[in-house]
């Protein structure tokens, strides 16, 4: 695959109108690991959304492989992130309702993959992310660790071009932490693009690429 990349992009919230990212450029090549830090109230997650084409950009573009990808329809939208795209949330956004092998394979559905290669992929990287649960408990019945790295295989089991993660090691452990960098780096090594949001020094100091942003002067 190509870079993906940001272009004068900007950015403001729908409802405020409050300026969140202003003429932000950034390039993002594949068989990287890029982290971008920043204070509070930076954009920084704003930024992951935009680029994951879960958002709009209010004015510039947003380019993949080339090609701009920020003004597709919402259905060619969701079928780029579903095929492409993989996307660990802050707050492991796992369905209460599902178990925790479903939560995993949930993507590959949308992609029409067969069931029984999804499902093998995911128990080995539960294994690997040495999730040490039985695969049919549910969110609610396990530890907020546990869920952030069954959040971590969910993006991964698809072999995404490009990995989005919002502070992935945010709530574990240094060994839990240790296992998920690990994984990601592992991404990068395969050709993936992975991009980390992270307020941790260490995790910005063993990314390839560290991205810092500052909000825009009106602000701040």
């Amino acid at each position: 695959m190509g870079a993906l990349e940001s272009v004068d992009v900007s950015f403001r919230y729908p409802r405020t109108r409050d300026l969140v990212v202003e003429g932000w450029s950034q390039r993002f090549d594949p068989g990287t690991v890029t982290a971008v830090t920043g204070a509070s109230g930076s954009g920084k997650s704003t930024r992951l959304y935009v680029l994951a084409l879960m958002a709009r950009p209010g004015a510039g573009q947003i380019l993949l492989d080339g090609g701009r990808v920020d003004d597709l329809p919402d259905t060619h939208r969701a079928a780029l992130r579903a095929e492409r795209f993989g996307f660990v949330f802050q707050d492991a956004a796992l369905d209460p309702t599902r178990t925790v092998l479903d939560n995993v394979v949930e993507s590959c559905l949308y992609r029409h993959e067969d069931p029984h290669t999804a499902r093998t992929r995911a128990l080995d990287l539960l294994e690997r992310m040495q999730v040490e649960v039985p695969e049919n408990r549910r969110p609610g019945q396990i530890s907020g660790g546990q869920a952030q790295r069954i959040a971590v295989c969910r993006a991964l089991v698809g072999c995404p071009d490009v990995i989005f993660a919002d502070e992935p090691t945010g709530n574990l452990d240094e060994d839990s932490a240790r296992v998920v960098l690990a994984m990601l780096r592992e991404q990068a090594d395969d050709g993936a693009c992975v991009i980390i949001v992270t307020h941790d020094r260490a995790t910005a100091s063993w990314a390839d690429v560290h991205v810092a942003v500052t909000a825009p002067e009106a602000t701040r």
